[in-house]
């Protein structure tokens, strides 16, 4: 996947967002990539729960999570920005990574979503 553009519109973090499984996340970055025909909206969160070692919170446990901050941080994000997207990627990394740039020692999880009115749909990548 060839990134076109991005567009740094959030980098200071939101504190103690409330998510499902209860661990503390914070917004690293919003990201907007031209991908093709398509716009990408990638909302990148910290999530240091998530770690593989000392980590308490695993996948199983994260995927809701990311579910109810596309629904409920990411839908109104884009209705306070004026944004439109056709994908909306949440991530959640265990540190703050380097957007495109490899770092084998990170634990990342990734969910990908259309809009459908005001709800995220799951989307099957």
């Amino acid at each position: 996947m060839k990134l076109a553009a991005a567009l740094i519109l959030a980098a200071t973090p939101v504190l103690a967002i409330d998510v499902p499984s209860g661990q503390v996340i914070d917004l690293q970055e919003v990201l907007v990539d031209e991908i093709g025909a398509e716009t990408w909206l990638r909302f990148r969160f910290t999530a240091p729960q998530i770690a593989r070692d000392g980590g308490q919170i695993a996948y199983a446990q994260a995927e809701p999570d990311m579910a109810f901050l596309c629904d409920t941080l990411a839908i109104p994000y884009m209705a306070q920005y004026a944004l439109s997207g056709d994908m909306i990627v949440i991530s959640l990394a265990d540190r703050i990574t380097e957007f495109g740039a490899p770092d084998p020692d990170a634990t990342q999880f990734f969910e990908a979503f259309r809009v459908n009115g005001d709800t995220c749909i799951w989307e099957a990548l």
